[in-house]
């Protein structure tokens, strides 16, 4: 009997560690899909246009063939190599992170600017029109893969950042729960944008009254300024992150730690002034500031990336240097 006891006492032991460790790895999850949000909301406005074109028949089954791809690119590719990173060559994770929040303030700065001084918007409907819609889905599916890689890698590495844990296995697997579930809320809310517009549409079409049929028609409506709407979110929300994972990486890696003592004494200055809501309006001024830095940065980058990189890159893979997005 006492052996039985001592044996349910270590069970039940177990279960504690289990549940606290199932309990830390669903806190630090929590947290690193809050560090990267901005890059989700991102991804989930830059998605949709890859199915922009295709037959209604086509815009799901287009959207889960990326979403595995995002799986294979974080699982099989990113997670291991992260983990290695963190086991043999730590040190390198800040400027991996400072990287890839240059190129986030790349991203929404180009967005900025082609916004500005738009140009190849026809070519969507040129590359529908005249070439063979099989060929098209493939190209356009390998380069949602290609972008969702980039991405990927600024979310899992962000992740990575914050999760509270020395434990390499504790690191993995949440980084593996954070992988799973990011991807599924990332292609499940593309998911549901892309088909918005045909819910409304039979809404309308076969709504028993004129309430519901005027919703299916406004939700019609709707999709496209919920598509400029999480556009402009996700590319302010791109220079913020990326300003700010920039500015914290020059800081802690001892390159220039001025501007981000600087910003941080000015959000403290502001809301001791404004006096309430101090957490908020902090992390208001410091977002508003990152965003500026990221802006700026990102200005910069726009020459260098265009006119040296790409070149480089297009020659590398024996192909033209596009101009932009």
């Amino acid at each position: 009997m006492s052996g039985l006891l001592a044996l349910l006492d270590d069970v039940s032991a177990i279960a504690k560690i289990a549940a606290a460790s199932v309990d830390d790895i669903a806190a630090n999850a929590a947290k690193a899909g809050t560090k990267a949000m901005g890059v989700l909301i991102d991804d989930a406005a830059v998605t949709p246009k890859y199915v922009t074109g295709f037959q209604a028949s086509r815009e799901l089954p287009i959207i889960w063939r990326i979403a595995r791809g995002s799986i294979f690119n974080k699982m099989v590719i990113l997670l291991p190599a992260l983990m290695l990173l963190e086991s043999f060559l730590p040190d390198v994770i800040p400027y991996l992170l400072m990287l890839g929040g240059a190129y986030l303030c790349f991203e929404g700065a180009e967005k900025i600017w082609h916004a500005l001084f738009p140009h190849d918007e026809g070519q969507i409907a040129a590359d529908m029109s005249t070439g063979d819609p099989l060929r098209l889905e493939e190209e356009r599916v390998a380069g949602a893969i290609k972008t969702d890689f980039i991405l990927s890698a600024e979310i899992m590495t962000l992740s990575l950042s914050v999760i509270e844990s020395n434990s390499l296995w504790m690191q993995g697997i949440t980084l593996a729960v954070v992988a799973v579930l990011v991807t599924a809320l990332v292609y499940g809310v593309v998911a549901v944008i892309v088909k918005l517009d045909d819910m409304g549409l039979y809404i309308a079409e076969t709504g028993r009254t004129g309430v519901g049929r005027s919703f299916g028609r406004g939700l019609v409506h709707f999709v496209p300024v919920l598509l400029k709407l999480l556009s402009v979110i996700g590319t302010a929300a791109m220079l913020w992150v990326g300003g700010n994972i920039v500015l914290h990486g020059l800081d802690v890696t001892g390159i220039w730690s001025w501007p981000y003592q600087t910003i941080h004494h000015i959000a403290e200055a502001v809301a001791l002034q404004v006096g309430t809501a101090m957490g908020f309006v902090s992390w208001a001024v410091t977002a508003l500031f990152d965003g500026i830095f990221g802006l700026i940065f990102g200005l910069l980058l726009i020459p260098v990336a265009l006119k040296v990189i790409g070149p480089v890159l297009a020659k590398l893979r024996g192909k033209p240097a596009a101009a932009g997005h």
